[in-house]
C-alpha cells in the first residue's frame, strides 16, 4: 500500500506544479492524524513559490479517490494526511491470520549469509551483566536478520589460551584438591586426577567453580613469584604441546563451557559456531607476513610491525611486537579472514563493546587493506553499559560483580512475589519465563547506546513499560480466544464493525517495524510497537466486550484478536521472549 500511496502522491506533484518528485510518506505521531502522511508540500513551497497549505491543498485536489483510502485532508502548516478504509483493515486482519508465524517476515536479505558474532565469554570467568546485554542484543539481531531472510551465522570467539588460562589451571591444580593438601605438581595430578574437585563435588555451578580458582590462582601469582613462575611455565608447555599440560586445559575448559551452555540455554541463546582460538591464532602471522610484503605494514627500527592506516584517517596499531608475539588485532584479523572464506559471508557483524570502537576500524580497515572484505561489509554493533539498580559500579578486584544467573535468580523472585497471590500451576517456570521477559525487554526496549540501570522490581511489574506487560497482553488475548471457542463464536471478517479501532491501524504496520529494526541494527523498533500495540489492544478490551455470541460483529472482533496475538507472538519471538499461556 505504501508503494502505491507514493505513486499517487508524485503523480498529483507532477500534474499540480509540474515538479518529479520521488515521494515520502511516513506515518503521523498521532493515529488522530491519519495513517500516513507527506510532507511534500512543505518541502516544494518555496521552490514553487507558494504558500505550504495552498500548494497542499491543489496537490489534494489532484489526488482525487484512491483504492483503499478513505480520507485525504490538509493539516496545519501542510501536511496532507491520508486515513485508509475499512476494506483495507479488513484485508489485512485476514492477511495476519493467512501468514500466521510468517507475518512480519519478509525476503530483502533473501540469498545473503550473515555472520553475526556475539556474547563470546572468557572461558576463565563466569558471565557477567555486560555479557547479558551483548547476548540479548545480539541474539535479537539474529533473529531480526533471519527475519528479514538472510541465512544468519550466530558465532563467538573462545579465548581458550595464554596466561589469563594457565592462571586458570593453576588455581585449579593449587586449590581444587579435595583435601588441599596434594603435591602440586602437574605429573601428580596427571596420575591421580579423582583427588581433585569436580564443581558438583564443590557444590558449585560449573563456571562459578572456574572463576573462582581463576580468582584465588591470579592472586597466588601476585603473591608469589614461584606461583607466577609456574603459571608462566604452563604457558610454554602448553604452546609445546605437552600431553599433560593439555589434559589440565583440556579439563578446567570443559568445566567452563559446560557452565556457559547452562546459562546460555536458560537464556534460550545459541551459536551455531565457536571458533576456538587455539586453532587459528598462529594464522594471524602468515597475514602479517603478506601485508609487509605488500606494503600493507611497515617495520619498525626496532623490528616490531606497525599498520598503515593514514588513509583511513584512525590512528596505527602495532600488529606483531618486535619479539614475534602476536597480538590480539592479529587472531581478530586471521579469523575474520577464516570467516569469510569459510561461509562466503555478505555481512559479518561483532556484538562487542563501545570501549573496542577503535579496535573494530582497525581491524576492518586492514581486512580491506589486505582484501579480505570491504569496509561495508563489516558491522561493529556497539552498546550502553548496564547495572543493576543501587548495585554500584562492577568491579572483579570489589568482588561485585553480577553474574548472569544470579540476575535471572533475583528477578525470578521478584517476579513470583508479584504472581504470589495468582492461583496458578507450576508458579516456577511461569516466574522464570516472566523473568526473562522483564530482562529482555528491558534490554530491548531503548536505542543501543543507552546505558540502563535495571531495576528488577519495575520491570516484572504486570503494568507499564515491561516486558511482563506485553506478556500479560497477548495472555490475554488468548484467554479471550479461549473464551470465544467455549461460546461457539469463530473468528470471521465477513461482518466487521463500520468504525477502525487503533490495534487495527497499527497491525499492519508490524512488518516495517521489523524491516527498519534490521536495517538499523535496532530492535528498541520492535519493542516500544509491542508496547504500542499492547496498550491499543487493553484500552479496546476494557472499552468493548469481544465475545458477545448475539452480536453480529463478534466474530471480526474475535478474528483481530487472533490478528493481535499472532502480532505479539511473532514480535516478542524476535526479542528472544516467550508468552505463557497464563499469567
Amino acid at each position: 500500500m505504501e508503494d502505491v500511496l507514493k505513486a499517487e502522491v508524485a503523480s498529483a506533484v507532477q500534474r499540480a506544479t509540474g515538479c518529479t518528485i520521488e515521494a515520502e510518506l511516513e506515518h503521523p505521531a498521532e493515529l488522530a492524524h491519519g495513517d500516513w502522511a507527506s510532507s511534500v508540500a512543505l518541502a516544494l513551497a518555496k521552490e514553487v513559490g507558494e504558500a505550504p497549505r495552498a500548494l497542499a491543498e491543489r496537490i489534494v485536489a489532484e489526488l482525487g479517490e484512491i483504492e483503499g483510502v478513505a480520507t485525504i485532508e490538509v493539516a496545519g502548516p501542510g501536511f496532507i494526511n491520508l486515513h485508509l478504509d475499512r476494506a483495507f483493515f479488513t484485508r489485512m486482519t485476514d492477511e495476519v491470520r493467512e501468514r500466521g508465524r510468517a507475518w512480519g517476515r519478509n525476503e530483502r536479505l533473501k540469498g545473503q549469509t550473515w555472520v553475526i558474532e556475539h556474547t563470546s565469554p572468557n572461558p576463565n570467568k563466569a558471565m557477567h551483566i555486560g555479557h547479558l546485554r551483548n547476548n540479548v542484543t545480539g541474539m535479537a539481531l539474529v533473529r531480526l536478520s533471519e527475519a528479514c531472510g538472510a541465512h544468519v551465522i550466530a558465532d563467538a570467539v573462545d579465548n581458550n589460551r595464554g596466561i589469563a588460562i594457565a592462571k586458570l589451571m593453576w588455581g585449579y591444580l593449587r586449590f581444587a584438591h579435595v583435601r588441599n593438601e596434594a603435591d602440586h605438581d602437574l605429573a601428580y595430578w596427571f596420575l591421580h586426577q579423582d583427588e581433585w574437585h569436580t564443581p558438583e563435588s564443590a557444590g558449585q555451578p560449573p563456571d562459578r567453580f572456574v572463576d573462582e580458582l581463576y580468582v584465588k590462582g591470579s592472586r597466588d601469582c601476585e603473591a608469589d613469584p614461584a606461583a607466577e613462575a609456574a603459571v608462566r611455565q604452563l604457558v610454554v608447555a602448553w604452546e609445546a604441546g605437552e600431553e599433560k599440560t593439555w589434559a589440565l586445559w583440556e579439563r578446567v575448559l570443559s568445566y567452563s563451557h559446560d557452565g556457559q551452555a547452562r546459562t546460555l540455554a536458560r537464556l534460550g541463546s545459541r551459536w551455531d559456531r565457536v571458533w576456538h582460538e587455539h586453532e587459528h591464532y598462529q594464522k594471524g602471522k602468515d597475514l602479517v607476513e603478506t601485508g609487509l610484503a605488500h606494503g600493507v605494514f611497515k617495520r619498525l627500527p626496532d623490528g616490531a610491525i606497525l599498520t598503515n592506516l593514514e588513509a583511513y584517517g584512525i590512528p596505527d596499531t602495532i600488529v606483531e611486537k618486535n619479539d614475534g608475539t602476536s597480538l590480539y588485532i592479529t587472531q581478530d584479523l586471521a579469523l575474520t579472514k577464516l570467516k569469510k572464506e569459510t561461509y562466503e559471508a555478505d555481512c559479518l557483524i561483532w556484538v562487542v563493546g563501545p570501549d573496542q570502537s577503535l579496535a573494530m576500524r582497525q581491524v576492518f580497515a586492514v581486512c580491506e587493506q589486505l582484501d579480505i572484505g570491504s569496509l561495508d561489509e563489516f558491522v561493529h554493533v556497539a552498546y550502553g553499559y548496564m547495572s543493576i539498580k543501587g548495585a554500584g559500579k562492577m568491579s572483579s578486584r570489589k568482588g561485585n560483580v553480577l553474574y548472569i544467573d544470579e540476575v535471572i535468580d533475583a528477578t525470578r523472585e521478584a517476579s513470583l512475589a508479584v504472581l504470589a497471590e495468582r492461583d496458578l500451576p507450576e508458579k516456577a517456570q511461569l516466574a522464570e519465563t516472566i523473568a526473562l521477559g522483564a530482562i529482555k525487554y528491558a534490554i530491548l526496549r531503548s536505542g543501543r547506546m543507552r546505558d540502563i540501570a535495571f531495576d528488577q522490581e519495575a520491570a516484572t511489574q504486570l503494568e507499564g513499560d515491561t516486558g511482563p506487560y506485553l506478556q500479560y497482553a497477548a495472555t490475554r488475548a488468548r484467554s479471550v480466544l479461549r473464551n470465544a471457542a467455549g461460546a461457539g463464536v469463530g473468528a470471521r471478517t465477513d461482518a466487521p464493525p463500520g468504525a477502525v479501532n487503533e490495534v487495527e491501524r497499527l497491525l499492519y504496520r508490524f512488518p516495517e517495524v521489523v524491516d527498519r529494526a534490521q536495517r538499523e541494527l535496532e530492535p528498541h523498533h520492535v519493542a516500544q510497537f509491542l508496547l504500542t500495540l499492547a496498550g491499543a489492544f487493553n484500552s479496546w478490551y476494557a472499552a468493548e466486550q469481544i465475545v458477545a455470541p448475539e452480536e453480529r460483529t463478534s466474530p471480526y472482533r474475535v478474528a483481530l484478536t487472533e490478528a493481535f496475538l499472532i502480532t505479539m507472538e511473532n514480535g516478542l519471538g524476535l526479542l528472544g521472549i516467550d508468552a505463557p499461556e497464563r499469567m
